[in-house]
């Protein structure tokens, strides 16, 4: 950008600092690589409950427990959650538009994602462990 192109902003903006806050992109970078992670994850998450249709609860259970399922499924449900609250964050930035509606539903989603990647991550370890 030219020093002349500086001087076209209006000058209110420039005395409140406004502008672009230079972290846009690296929302919609996270949320293009979450994405890119579930595809992957749920096609080996869908693979693998499709092959455990018609199995009981140890063959179930011993599927789980393997090393690298219980790594590739907690990091399902971590991306899962992630891949969620960024895009209900997107949602409510556009469509809420009284401020403590939004910090609140912000708050709320981060929280209830949080509470549900912990209870998954600490499900499968309790499965993995023989808890």
């Amino acid at each position: 950008m030219s020093a002349n192109a500086k001087h076209l902003r209006n000058p209110l903006k420039r005395a409140l600092g406004l502008g672009s806050a230079q972290s846009g992109v690296g929302h919609w970078w996270t949320q293009r690589l979450t994405a890119a992670a579930l595809a992957v994850l749920g096609l080996w998450f869908v693979i693998t409950v499709l092959g455990l249709l018609h199995a009981d609860y140890a063959t179930a259970k011993a599927t789980v427990a393997k090393p690298w399922n219980a790594l590739l499924l907690i990091a399902f449900s971590i991306t899962v959650f992630w891949h969620a609250v960024l895009g209900l964050q997107v949602v409510i930035e556009d469509y809420v538009h009284t401020r403590w509606k939004e910090v609140v539903s912000m708050a709320l989603i981060k929280f209830l994602a949080v509470l549900g990647a912990l209870a998954s991550v600490l499900a499968v370890l309790r499965v993995t462990l023989g808890a």
